[in-house]
């Protein structure tokens, strides 16, 4: 009667009804404690998903460019018997959200439908599929949002993230199977009240020491992580880290993990630079590019030799060029900030001083180290969220994000309080 039923909550109302009566009928022949276990362990897996495996949900929806909203959507999301299901408590505004708001596209990836939005989060699990063991209900868990075709040629490789197939919270597909699937053309996200379905596999707990704000930001960690590990960095390594926005402080915390002896964090916001300089304590050097020469700085600090890395985490194209006057020789550029227009740099530079470069796209195969690096106290996430919101205002925070104050780092949104 529900699944067809066009009226929803009228059905679940008329549910909940015939199971109180039943409740009572049974407890006529059996005491009460245990009619009320009876009816709770039948009751409690409809409760999770929401009575139906094709929800209506409130949820923040960007409609088009230009226009969000709270509403009620209905998301269709079969859960297999390797998913699980998670009430989503904390998300954190990506840029590629506020991108997405503000020009409807990015990239070949363009929102042509209503898409819910949010792909950094935690949660708690609320339902288990039979075949994933390492989760069970309570667990509070973050949550890898791009999920791979495990049988694809890149994903064989241990690239699951170039996977083109790959689906991805509030990402719209480009690929023809992905739009094609009614579960997965519109790309939503996971800023929502109704539980979230999840492959086990790309579902991580979280120790219980770290908050579900943190939790939520472990997947932007994720790329400063990514981007490290492709550094290969070495014990006593410095870094150079342009950009101190969200991606940036990422970069710069992993480099320190990663055995990084000092980073220079480079940006034009004195706000942001101060921030920057309290995430590590002494291990940090901020240069202001507004009022400094950043090559002068490095070259002080490093004895006239230049870092061993340096990570550009801006996309603008201008300081991905001069990425790498930073660099000493033989050094590495990793960009990881996506230019918006073709770059151009001196070649003839990289080949006489044996200049490395590497490009990151999201990451792979990081969630488990970045999580260990919380539980251990080895990186401290709490300093970056420096604004939170509740699930009500969500629209107030995407029209914050789009022209923040100048000391703002992450906004959070908390689905649940």
């Amino acid at each position: 009667e529900y699944m067809g039923s066009s009226d929803s909550r009228k059905v679940e109302k008329k549910m909940l009804s015939r199971s109180v009566l039943f409740c009572d009928a049974v407890s006529r022949r059996v005491d009460k404690s245990t009619a009320a276990k009876f009816i709770m362990d039948r009751v409690r897996p409809w409760l999770a998903r929401g009575f139906s495996a094709n929800p209506v949900t409130e949820a923040v929806v960007l409609e088009r460019k230009g226009a969000i909203t709270i509403r009620e959507i209905k998301i269709v999301e079969p859960m297999t018997p390797h998913d699980v299901r998670i009430n989503i408590q904390s998300v954190g505004i990506c840029g590629s959200d506020v991108h997405y708001y503000q020009h409807g596209s990015i990239g070949p990836f363009v929102v042509r439908q209503p898409m819910v939005l949010g792909h950094e989060a935690s949660g708690v699990v609320v339902e288990v599929g039979s075949e994933v063991t390492h989760l069970k209900v309570g667990d509070r868990v973050a949550m890898e949002p791009g999920v791979p075709d495990l049988t694809s040629r890149e994903s064989k490789a241990g690239m699951y993230n170039l996977d083109p197939k790959l689906r991805f919270w509030a990402t719209p597909p480009h690929a023809p199977s992905l739009l094609a699937n009614p579960s997965w053309a519109a790309g939503h996200g996971i800023l929502r009240k109704h539980p979230v379905t999840h492959p086990g596999a790309f579902t991580y707990k979280i120790p219980d020491h770290v908050s579900f704000d943190e939790g939520a930001i472990i997947e932007p960690l994720a790329v400063g992580m990514h981007a490290c590990t492709k550094a290969e960095i070495k014990p006593g390594d410095r870094a150079t880290v342009v950009g101190a926005g969200p991606i940036g402080m990422m970069v710069a915390i992993s480099a320190l993990a990663s055995g990084c002896s000092k980073v220079f964090l480079v940006d034009i916001s004195a706000p942001k630079l101060a921030v920057g300089a309290d995430l590590v304590p002494g291990k940090i050097v901020t240069i202001d590019a507004s009022t400094e020469s950043v090559k002068d700085v490095i070259k002080e600090h490093t004895d006239n030799w230049g870092t061993e890395v340096a990570f550009e985490c801006t996309g603008n194209h201008h300081a991905a060029a001069a990425a790498g006057d930073y660099v000493c020789p033989g050094g590495q550029v990793v960009f990881v900030g996506c230019p918006s227009c073709p770059v151009s740099f001196d070649v003839a530079k990289y080949m006489t001083t044996e200049l490395r470069t590497r490009v990151i796209f999201r990451y792979a195969n990081v969630y488990p180290r970045c999580i260990a690096l919380l539980e251990s106290g080895s990186v401290d996430l709490k300093p970056i969220i420096t604004n939170v919101f509740p699930f009500a205002r969500a629209v107030d925070a995407f029209e914050y994000m789009c022209a923040p104050a100048p000391s703002t780092i992450k906004s959070i949104i908390r689905v649940r309080d």
